[in-house]
């Protein structure tokens, strides 16, 4: 056999066992002390029932290490502007507010979601991409505008917010794009442009709560800003020319109306001037006729007392007023004889002249 000769010798003292030390029929161990097969598993067994050095710190070690990361791993903290949303098994069962807060991991599992206030910009500058048009409509009258404007959201129920919809912003934009389009087209680019911007984004803004809210999104769409309102490129220099039309017509129609409120103006100061001088000559001429009547009746009160007396005094006055600037002098018949040789008349003229009357 190959293993009675495996040494090279075929004496008596030479080994008759195989190539391992032991005949292939034996069992024993070779006579020159080579462990066999089963003393090398007994061993073994010896030392794994004796146990292995530091075998119970290191098990303990490893527990404790991974209580350690289990416990790294169920607690967590949110921040003062997130909200967290704890999850068992990819269901929401709660919300989480700010601060720290432990879940059993990894049964459980939290989506952060951030309430702060988003700005979503809309328009040919504003998306962040060139030549752009989002922000190309077409108005009532049938111009084409470029709005520029953002959506100032922030997320009102955070469940909603992470399982409702898919691409939050996007759909954010999108409805957001969708109003502003529905809105200018049912209006005269006029009132997109100055007349009623305040209005148009009021309504984008209740259009777009109403749709997001038909979607679930959880989102508060807290205001519409209009940014920018300009014609394509194409066309601003006609518009331009438009807008100065519509500027100078505005000018002239303001000059018109100053005109005519000047004149207006003058027109009633003239006439309430009339209306107080008819009113004071009416007031004159009354006052003059009851001082007149008023006169008459004293006299005639007079004149009932002593009539003869007050005839011949309103009979003097009279004559007093008829000749008082008469040229001429008059001699009472009877008061002399004969005629007066010499009358000074220049110096009665000049004596009555003198005389107050």
């Amino acid at each position: 056999m190959p293993w009675d000769n495996n040494t090279g010798g075929g004496g008596r003292n030479s080994n008759s066992g195989g190539p391992w030390g032991q005949a292939p029929g034996g069992g024993g161990p070779r006579r020159s002390g080579t462990p066999s097969l089963e003393e090398i598993l007994s061993r073994g067994r010896d030392q794994f029932q004796g146990g292995l050095p530091g075998g119970r710190w290191a098990i303990i070690g490893g527990i404790l290490a991974l209580i350690a990361f289990w416990a790294l791993n169920a607690v967590y903290t949110i921040n003062p502007q997130e909200v967290g949303v704890k999850l068992r098994f990819g269901r929401p069962i709660e919300l989480s507010n700010p601060g720290l807060h432990f879940h059993f991991w990894p049964v459980e599992s939290v989506e952060r979601v951030t309430v702060t206030e988003n700005q979503t910009t809309i328009g040919t500058t504003g998306s962040g991409r060139r030549n752009s048009d989002d922000g190309l409509m077409l108005s009532g009258d049938q111009n084409i505008v470029d709005v520029r404007f953002s959506v100032l959201w922030a997320v009102s129920d955070p469940i909603k917010y992470l399982f409702k919809v898919r691409n939050q912003e996007d759909t954010v934009r999108s409805v957001g794009e969708s109003a502003m389009r529905e809105v200018v087209g049912r209006r005269p680019a006029q009132d997109i442009f100055r007349d009623d911007r305040a209005g148009i984004a009021l309504e984008v803004q209740q259009i777009a709560q109403t749709i997001l809210d038909t979607y679930e999104l959880g989102v508060k769409v807290a205001q519409i800003a209009i940014e920018n309102v300009a014609p394509p490129p194409d066309v601003a220099d006609a518009f331009d020319e438009v807008q100065r039309a519509e500027q100078d017509e505005d000018r002239f129609q303001e000059e018109a109306r100053s005109y005519a409120n000047t004149l207006l103006g003058d027109a009633r100061g003239q006439a309430a001037q009339m209306r107080e001088d008819a009113a004071a000559y009416k007031n004159r001429v009354v006052q003059e006729a009851q001082g007149e009547a008023a006169r008459f009746i004293s006299i005639y009160e007079e004149y009932t007392k002593a009539p003869e007396v007050t005839r011949k005094r309103l009979f003097l006055e009279t004559m007093e007023q008829v000749l008082g600037g008469s040229q001429k002098v008059i001699i009472e018949s009877g008061a002399g004889t004969g005629v007066v040789p010499y009358l000074p008349l220049p110096e009665l003229r000049s004596n009555s002249n003198a005389t107050p009357r």
